[in-house]
C-alpha cells in the first residue's frame, strides 16, 4: 500500500471532526469502489465536451434544480469555471471590473487574457478583520467612470460567508449591457433552505460558478457553471470550458455530481434538520466571553467565524488547540479569526461537539486573561488592503524581476502574487505598488506563521529597475 493511501486511510479511521470541505464530511455518498465505475468515453456514455446523451441529461437535471438556463459540469474544480467565464466574457487585452477579494483563479484568467483590470474593493468591516460586501453603488460608480468594461466579476459569498446584494448589482451591470459573473463557489447550498441567502442565479447573474464539493455531498474537484440570459457569450464560454478542463473527464466525479444533484432534490428534510442544528449551535455560542462569534448582516450562517480579537491568541494557535486537544480540524486560520465550515452532512452530535470545544477554550481564555484589558485589537486585520495598480499582469510577466527583503520592498512594484492559503485570495497582486501597510501585513502573517505563497526566505519578488 502506498504511503499516501495508508495515511489517508489512517486519518479516515481516526476520530477527527472535519469542520472543513469537502461537504460530504466523509460521511455521505454512494459511489462505492471508484475503480468499479471508472471508464472512458465508451459507447452509450456520451462525451462531456459534446454532450448529447446521458451526460447532457445529467447536466439538464442540474440546471432544473438550480433554475438555470444552461448548466455544465466542472471536473477541474470551480477554478476551471472561473477561467472559462472570464475568458468567454472578455476579449484579449480587454477590460474587466473585478472584486479585489476574488480567488486567485480569476487573477490567472486576467493574466491569460492579458486583461486590464479595475478593482472593486469590499466594504470595510472595521475591527471585525474580515472583508465585507461589494456595494452596488461602488459598481455603479466604477462603470460610470471607467469606459470599455466588458464584464464584472465578484465573489459572493466570500470565503467567510459574506454575501453581496447580487440582485441590485445585476440590475446595475445590466444597464450597461454587460454580463455579471458571480463566483458563488461557497453558496451551492443556498437554494435548499430559506434560512440561507438568495442564490445568484435567482438574483439575475449571467454566469454563476458553484463548487458542489465545498458545501454539498459531492467529491472534491467537482462543481457547476450556470449560464443565463443573453449578455454572456455562451458559445465562447463552452469553448473555454473545453480548453480549461481535461479531455478525459472522470466518470467517477461526474457520477458524484449527478448523485449529489439527485440527493439534494430528494432530501429537503435533511436541510431542515441541518438548519435546526445550525441555529442551536450558533445560539449556544452567544455566551462566550473571550471568543466571539462574528455576526454580519446577511451572512451565510453555515460559516462559523470565531474571532480572537479580544484575546492575545492568533488564529493559528487557536486552530492548533482545536486540532490537538479536541481533534477538530478547522477550514481556515487567519491572524484574527478561525473559520469552521459546516454543511448538511454535519450531525447534531458533531455540531454539539464543536460547540462544547469552543466553550471550553473560551472558559480557559477567560481564566488566563482574567483581569486583563480585553480591548479589541483594531490594529490587526485580514481584510483586503487598497493598493496602487501600476501595470498589467502581462507587463509584469515580461519584466525583469529580483528578490528583495520584505523590509526593503517599500515603494517597489510587486513581481508576483503573494497569497495566504487558504483561502487563496492574493494579498498582493502583480503590478501593485508595495506600501508600508502591506509590509506590516506581511510581517503580521509571518509572525502568525500563516502559509504564504510568494514569500521565499523573507524575500518578495519585485520588478527590477531599468539600468540595474
Amino acid at each position: 500500500m502506498s504511503q499516501l493511501l495508508k495515511s489517508l486511510r489512517e486519518y479516515a479511521d481516526s476520530d477527527y471532526l472535519p469542520m472543513h470541505m469537502p461537504g460530504h464530511k466523509r460521511r455521505m455518498g454512494e459511489i462505492g469502489n471508484p475503480y468499479f465505475i471508472d471508464i472512458t468515453e465508451i459507447e452509450g456514455f456520451d462525451d462531456l465536451h459534446h454532450a448529447e446523451g446521458i451526460l447532457k441529461d445529467a447536466q439538464d437535471r442540474a440546471a432544473d434544480l438550480y433554475h438555470s438556463d444552461e448548466t455544465h459540469y466542472l471536473v477541474n474544480g470551480s477554478t476551471s469555471g472561473v477561467l472559462a467565464a472570464v475568458s468567454g466574457c472578455t476579449s484579449f487585452g480587454g477590460k474587466i471590473l473585478m472584486a479585489r477579494n476574488c480567488h486567485r483563479s480569476a487573477y490567472h484568467a486576467v493574466l491569460l487574457k492579458n486583461l486590464h483590470v479595475e478593482y472593486l474593493y469590499p466594504q470595510s468591516m472595521g475591527s471585525m478583520g474580515i472583508n465585507g460586501r461589494i456595494l452596488p453603488e461602488d459598481v455603479e460608480n466604477a462603470l460610470q467612470n471607467t469606459p470599455d468594461i466588458q464584464a464584472v466579476m465578484i465573489t459572493s459569498p466570500t470565503y467567510d460567508g459574506v454575501v453581496s446584494d447580487i440582485r441590485k448589482i445585476a440590475a446595475c451591470v445590466h444597464r450597461y449591457q454587460i454580463p455579471l459573473i458571480v463566483d458563488e463557489a461557497h453558496g451551492a447550498h443556498f437554494p435548499f433552505s430559506g434560512h440561507f441567502p438568495e442564490d445568484s442565479v435567482s438574483c439575475g447573474a449571467d454566469v454563476v460558478i458553484h463548487s458542489l464539493h465545498k458545501t454539498l455531498p459531492a467529491l472534491t474537484q467537482t462543481g457547476l457553471i450556470h449560464l443565463n440570459g443573453i449578455l454572456a457569450d455562451r458559445e465562447k464560454i463552452r469553448k473555454y470550458l473545453a480548453v480549461y478542463q481535461t479531455s478525459s473527464p472522470s466518470y467517477v466525479l461526474m457520477a458524484g455530481l449527478d448523485s449529489c444533484v439527485e440527493w439534494a432534490r430528494m432530501h429537503p428534510e435533511a436541510f431542515e434538520r441541518y438548519v435546526k442544528n445550525l441555529r442551536r449551535l450558533r445560539e449556544g455560542l452567544h455566551i462566550m466571553e473571550c471568543l466571539e462569534l462574528l455576526e454580519v448582516p446577511g451572512i451565510d450562517e453555515s460559516k462559523i467565524l470565531i474571532s480572537l480579537r479580544k484575546t492575545e491568541w492568533n488564529g493559528k494557535r487557536f486552530a492548533e488547540m482545536l486540532r490537538k486537544e479536541f481533534h477538530i480540524e478547522p477550514e481556515m486560520a487567519c491572524s484574527t479569526y478561525v473559520c469552521m465550515l459546516t454543511t448538511v452532512a454535519d450531525t447534531e452530535e458533531s455540531l454539539s461537539g464543536l460547540k462544547d470545544a469552543l466553550l471550553i477554550l473560551d472558559r480557559r481564555l477567560y481564566m488566563e486573561e482574567s483581569g486583563k484589558d480585553r480591548e479589541i485589537r483594531e490594529q490587526l486585520s485580514d481584510g483586503v488592503i487598497k493598493t496602487e495598480n501600476v501595470c498589467t499582469f502581462q507587463e509584469v510577466e515580461e519584466a525583469e524581476k529580483e528578490w528583495v527583503s520584505i523590509d526593503a520592498s517599500h515603494g517597489k512594484i510587486s513581481g508576483d502574487f503573494v497569497t495566504v492559503y487558504p483561502p487563496g485570495i492574493p494579498v498582493l497582486a502583480p503590478g501593485e505598488r508595495i506600501s508600508m501597510e502591506m509590509i506590516d501585513r506581511l510581517r503580521q502573517y509571518e509572525r502568525d506563521h500563516l502559509t504564504l505563497h510568494g514569500i521565499r526566505d523573507g524575500k518578495i519578488k519585485t520588478l527590477r529597475k531599468k539600468g540595474k
